[in-house]
């Protein structure tokens, strides 16, 4: 009676109705099957018992939302072939779970499976999946004595959490009436879809250039079935889902029977203090925030002072590099000429401070791998490469010297932004052949010492970091010292102190989520200078004009969200359109004449530095308009 109220309550009853109406009265079906959509905090205001039920017990609520289901459609006549309760087959999707420990399951904890076996919540990523195959939903068996009532009137059987195959349809099942055997009547079996799924949470450090600790993390499986392909690879989600054992002679696997999926990102913070200050204090000075902010970052790793466009570039392709829940997707590549290992040194602490980020290995698997299922599904088991795994951060490639010709052609491939795993049927139990294709979505991060074009092509960003001299030599010499002798004092005196954590979660975080527009003057210079940069520079020299367009707006969007803006200012472009022509001469003859490390031309140890610094980009300003114009 209370499910009945409830359901007449919530709407549930009309959907009902609707659901009905799908169904071809003409055709008969072994089962219909209906989803109810279950909040249990509202199902407790109805009745407690009933709520607790749902909680607690969920297959003992689904037998009773299946029998008033049946009874309301038996009543209302929604559905004339629809006579025994069994053809009915409830699904019970819940909304939420109470946000209390007993509903929440950490991936992390031990032991599993010990616990009652009632709804949970769990977040994690997505690092493996099978392709989508048939298992069987629901089928009629009818007695093979014909003096048997089962003879006409028939069994039915239905999928249940943690049920195999087997468990639903084989040829030893026997009548409960007089014991003869059941044979399946084939053209009533329901179909369904399966896919297993392979999920982390708080895996994301171990995949990261600074594991914390030596952990192990231990994935679980996902079985998916009406909620096919609501999950993706590389992605987070938030599970709601019922645990449940699955026999599978001779072992018992724990397993969970997804019932609610919901794309999952980490909350945003806000920014702290200390870059609000410096906000405040570059206000009237477009170009000083972004370049304060990359003159103090990494002073632990490299010496004030040194590579300080490297360090933009880096915090850059930080702020940009994100993955939308809507499919949008922002990236900048970074390529760094030079052979000095404090490069990647810089590079893994930059990592460290990604959302997601993972540090590839030359011999691992960048895309994806394949493997047999060993969970009953029959099929191929797709797992996920570095790339894969880093979806909506960044993988970082390392030395690309050190990678073999075939693994370099696989990252020129990179500029269609997909990859493609075939798998070979008769090998994995299909009956043809399949090739699957995943978006790839992060931001690729590599050092290189002599440039191939055809390799530099690929990322968006080039940058050289030339060799400064015995003076530079010499600051890192101290500085490597000072760091050996006295860890963790702080070497340079500045007014302006920001930790790694205030730049990944008080920076980085919130520049992220920014969603920033272009302003007519800043959409004008850089539309002028890739107009007037392909004038000049012909196609004999193999420049791919269209994707430096797409360059362009990408760095100026990242400049405007470091700075913490929502609009695309002139200055913006400026700083995009300096770095785009610094990468673009490393590869071809220049078009635009710049000094060579035109972003951060002087020192910037004082106020005097940055004032030069930004008399230096109004001069460079008016010559890129002068470029334009002529």
């Amino acid at each position: 009676e209370s499910a009945l109220v409830y359901l007449d309550r919530s709407g549930g009853l009309r959907r009902l109705a609707e659901d009905c109406k799908r169904f071809n009265p003409q055709q008969i079906e072994a089962v219909y099957r209906f989803c109810v959509s279950v909040n249990p905090c509202d199902v407790m205001e109805v009745d407690a018992v009933l709520g607790e039920c749902v909680l607690r017990d969920p297959l003992k609520a689904t037998a009773l939302f299946q029998s008033v289901c049946f009874l309301a459609i038996r009543t209302l006549s929604l559905v004339e072939k629809i006579h025994t309760e069994n053809q009915v087959n409830v699904i019970l999707k819940l909304t939420h779970l109470p946000p209390f420990p007993e509903y929440i399951l950490d991936l992390c904890s031990f032991p599993r499976g010990y616990g009652p076996m009632r709804p949970v919540s769990m977040e994690g990523l997505v690092i493996a999946m099978t392709r989508v195959t048939k298992y069987t939903q629901g089928a009629r068996f009818l007695c093979i004595n014909d003096d048997c009532p089962c003879s006409t009137f028939h069994h039915i059987r239905v999928h249940a959490p943690g049920a195999t195959e087997s468990a639903t349809v084989r040829n030893d099942f026997s009548c409960m009436v007089c014991s003869s055997p059941l044979k399946e009547d084939v053209k009533f079996r329901v179909l369904g879809k399966q896919l297993v799924e392979l999920i982390h949470v708080k895996a994301l450090d171990a995949l990261s250039a600074l594991q914390r600790g030596a952990f192990r993390y231990q994935s679980v499986t996902l079985f998916l079935r009406e909620l096919c392909k609501s999950m993706r690879i590389g992605r987070l989600y938030k599970v709601l889902g019922i645990p449940a054992h699955v026999h599978q002679w001779p072992s018992i696997t724990w397993s969970v029977e997804a019932n609610n999926i919901q794309p999952w990102e980490p909350e945003l913070h806000k920014v702290s203090g200390h870059f609000q200050d410096l906000l405040k204090a570059t206000v009237g000075f477009p170009w000083r925030f972004s370049a304060i902010v990359a003159h103090c970052f990494g002073l632990h790793v490299a010496p004030q002072g040194l590579y300080n466009t490297l360090k933009l570039g880096l915090l850059l392709s930080l702020v940009q590099t994100r993955a939308g829940s809507n499919d949008t997707f922002n990236n900048l590549d970074l390529l760094v000429v030079a052979t000095d290992t404090l490069i990647l040194d810089l590079m893994t602490y930059s990592l460290g401070l990604a959302c997601r980020g993972v540090r590839h290995q030359a011999t691992g698997e960048m895309f994806a791998s394949l493997s047999r299922d060993e969970h009953g599904a029959g099929t191929a088991n797709i797992h996920a490469g570095s790339a894969l795994l880093a979806t909506g951060g960044v993988c970082m490639l390392g030395d690309l010297g050190c990678y073999k010709k075939d693994r370099l052609d696989a990252i020129q491939s990179l500029e269609s932004s997909t990859v493609s795993v075939f798998i070979p049927g008769k090998k994995y139990g299909e009956d043809a052949d399949q090739q699957l294709s995943f978006p790839v979505q992060c931001s690729f991060w590599a050092e290189l010492g002599p440039v191939p074009i055809q390799v530099a092509d690929t990322f968006g960003l080039l940058i050289q970091c030339r060799d400064s001299g015995e003076q530079a030599l010499l600051a890192q010499t101290v500085h490597t010292l000072q760091q050996a002798v006295q860890p963790g004092k702080r070497l340079y005196t500045s007014s302006w102190e920001f930790s790694s954590q205030d730049y990944q979660e008080q920076l980085i975080a919130y520049a992220q989520s920014l969603q920033v527009e272009l302003s007519p003057r800043a959409e004008k210079i850089i539309h002028g200078y890739y107009m007037a940069s392909r004038r000049v520079r012909t196609q004999s020299q193999g420049v791919k004009m269209s994707v430096a367009s797409i360059k362009l707006i990408s760095l100026a969007e990242a400049h405007c969200k470091l700075c913490l803006r929502t609009r695309v200012l002139e200055e913006d472009a400026v700083i995009a359109v300096l770095l785009c022509e610094n990468s673009v001469t490393l590869k071809h003859a220049s078009a635009l004449i710049i000094p060579p490390d035109a972003v951060f031309p002087c020192d910037l140890g004082d106020t005097d530095g940055l004032h030069m610094r930004d008399l230096t980009l109004d001069e460079l300003h008016q010559n890129i308009l002068r470029f334009i114009y002529t």
